[in-house]
């Protein structure tokens, strides 16, 4: 069939037009099912096979994924993904759950009738997975949050690439919304800084605060992506909230990936200098992963840590990402509110809402009668 099947129907079983169910979906990037060689190979096939992700003529990348990265990279990443593995799983699996609960019962609170569910872009649950079950609960509104608050076309872009095939296979479409980015909200900025006073509260405040974000190819900004442009936004954003002065602090970008040039400056080679210039205390936080995952867990708080103490520094910190902190969950909620607004998602505005329906129903009726 060109089209997938739609869920069983029963009269009656699901309101529709003005009153039906409203649905958010939160889309993070995902992780291997488990921290063995083979779930990490299945999750790496599927990222870097993106063109998004990795933007290579095809027939080149496929040589080299295959040929070499598949074969090697799995195994050395399986380990690095054991080291942080919890008893729950993966801890961006874990922080996302927790996320999705926190959100739900957030909604919930406020007396909103919202169903709140989470998919991955890569791995499982996957995103077209997720909203064929909504679909199936007679959601009709979804909207599609990417929990990437810098817009990224390797990040955000490929969520909703991911959402617009979906839709294309689908004979009755939900009607669709996206939160692009939310870099510059003052609920995520205000959620950041209690983040880090809330550290220095307890662990007292190092001589440098080093940002750093996910990094991405040099291209991709020659090319026009609005990714560079936002992290230093959301940098400044939050040295102003924090009243740090220029020389506090510092925006860097992690995880390079093969030759190419990629945003700078590195954050790896930020704190080595740093260190050799007598800097003996840093606090490193990643203001773009709203969890804790591989990223922060291995490579900031494990990696860049070695590194930097190898190079001469003393003291150095990694501050949690939000996770599921109640500024951040409140944060996201309002988020959230903000982007569903027309759609009815209160009690009141649901029967308001069949209330209409019923009278441009019988208007529509007795103007049929007129006309017969």
């Amino acid at each position: 069939m060109r089209f997938s099947p739609e869920p069983p129907h029963r009269h009656g079983q699901f309101d529709h037009g003005a009153s039906a169910r409203t649905g958010v979906l939160l889309v993070n990037l995902g992780t291997p099912d488990a921290p063995d060689r083979k779930a990490v190979r299945r999750y790496l096939a599927e990222f870097l096979s993106d063109p998004r992700v990795i933007e290579i003529p095809p027939i080149l990348w496929k040589m080299i994924l295959h040929g070499v990265i598949l074969n090697v990279r799995p195994k050395d990443s399986a380990k690095r993904y054991e080291s942080i593995w919890t008893p729950e799983g993966s801890p961006l699996m874990v922080w996302t759950q927790r996320q999705t609960a926190r959100t739900q019962a957030w909604l919930d609170e406020q007396g909103h009738h919202i169903a709140v569910r989470y998919g991955m872009r890569y791995g499982n649950p996957s995103i077209a997975s997720v909203m064929t079950e909504m679909r199936a609960e007679g959601i009709e509104r979804i909207l599609v949050v990417p929990l990437y608050p810098q817009y990224a076309a390797s990040s955000t872009a490929t969520a909703i690439d991911c959402v617009g095939r979906w839709l294309a296979k689908a004979r009755n479409q939900p009607e669709v919304r996206y939160l692009r980015h939310f870099h510059d909200d003052p609920g995520y900025i205000e959620a950041l800084a209690h983040r880090v006073e809330s550290f220095w509260a307890e662990r007292g405040r190092a001589k440098k605060l080093v940002l750093s974000f996910h990094g991405v190819p040099m291209r991709s900004l020659e090319l026009g992506d609005p990714y560079h442009c936002e992290c230093h936004k959301t940098g400044r954003l939050l040295a102003e909230r924090l009243n740090l002065t220029r020389d506090e602090f510092e925006v860097t970008f992690q995880s390079r990936f093969g030759a190419a040039e990629w945003l700078q400056p590195y954050t790896e080679p930020t704190l080595k200098d740093l260190a050799s210039k007598g800097v003996d205390s840093v606090d490193v936080f990643c203001p773009g992963f709203v969890g804790d995952c591989l990223e922060t867990l291995e490579e900031i708080a494990e990696e860049a840590r070695e590194a930097y103490l190898h190079a001469g520094g003393k003291d150095y910190r990694y501050i949690p990402a939000l996770n599921d902190t109640d500024p951040w969950i409140d944060a996201l909620g309002k988020l959230i509110l903000s982007q569903v607004q027309g759609w009815p998602t209160l009690a009141n505005d649901r029967s308001e809402a069949r209330a209409a329906e019923r009278a441009v129903q019988r208007e529509a009726a007795l103007h049929v009668g007129a006309i017969d």
